[in-house]
């Protein structure tokens, strides 16, 4: 069972507080299972953006998995924005949160 998207989204923007990176809730998705998005901005003109991961990669612990939606290590912010607006045309129940760290950090388990 997994924990419910807004207790998710509430427990990552305290870890990124406490790891010293700004992190804000930019959209509040379904509160039960609302998909979740982050985006990193590095402040440096580059950004990165994750989604849930395939279903065929969960595993039977509930944990929420990620990947990057892009093929590149960084894009640019307009096109994570860009990405986020055609994501949001198609799940308008997502959730978006959002990351600036200037070292990168995103904090999520992500698979390779």
């Amino acid at each position: 069972m997994r924990v419910r998207s807004d207790f998710w989204a509430s427990a990552y923007l305290r870890r990124c507080a406490h790891e010293g990176a700004s992190a804000v809730l930019r959209r509040r998705g379904a509160a039960e299972a609302g998909a979740i998005f982050v985006k990193l901005d590095r402040l440096d003109g580059t950004a990165a953006l994750y989604g849930p991961a395939p279903q065929s990669e969960a595993d039977e612990s509930g944990a929420r998995l990620f990947a990057r939606l892009h093929d590149a290590p960084w894009i640019d912010p307009a096109e994570a924005e860009a990405r986020i607006a055609r994501q949001l045309r198609f799940d308008p129940d997502m959730w978006l949160l959002e990351i600036e760290d200037r070292l990168g950090r995103h904090f999520l388990d992500l698979i390779e």
